[in-house]
């Protein structure tokens, strides 16, 4: 059985921890170690941002990391251990967070690098849809 707990600070380490596998799982460029993930975490988590983490009896199976904006939340982080996906965990997790971490909440945003269609495919899946794409060029030195 699946439970959820808000974070407290105590939990900045094994966040960052798994934030470093989100990062590497979704193909992100970040190039930030554990120690400096993990002074972010702190950082966050002592300002606006709220975390939840699911867990079970083997431990965390992930966590989510949103804080709330004038018009939406928006969901910064969210992470399912590889060896836990395709077993509902995310989308148990989603509908935790809409009834009770998000209820009367109208809008929930995130983003989802292009390079990972397997994180496009779960968002849609429960229920998100595409509303804008944003595009970078990156210029080399001379044009």
């Amino acid at each position: 059985m699946i439970t959820y707990r808000r974070v407290t600070p105590a939990d900045a380490p094994a966040l960052a921890a798994m934030n470093h596998r989100l990062i590497r799982d979704e193909g992100h460029r970040n190039p930030m170690t554990a120690a400096q993930l993990e002074d972010r975490m702190r950082g966050w988590l002592a300002s606006e941002y709220q975390a939840v983490v699911f867990e079970d009896a083997r431990g965390p199976a992930g966590y989510t990391l949103f804080k709330r904006e004038p018009e939406w939340v928006y969901l910064r982080q969210f992470f399912v251990e590889p060896e836990r996906r395709r077993q509902g965990i995310g989308r148990a997790a989603i509908q935790w967070l809409l009834t009770h971490a998000w209820p009367g909440d109208r809008r929930i945003r995130l983003d989802v690098l292009v390079g990972n269609p397997a994180g496009v495919a779960f968002w849609r899946s429960v229920g998100f849809a595409d509303y804008c794409v944003t595009m970078e060029r990156e210029v080399k030195a001379g044009g």
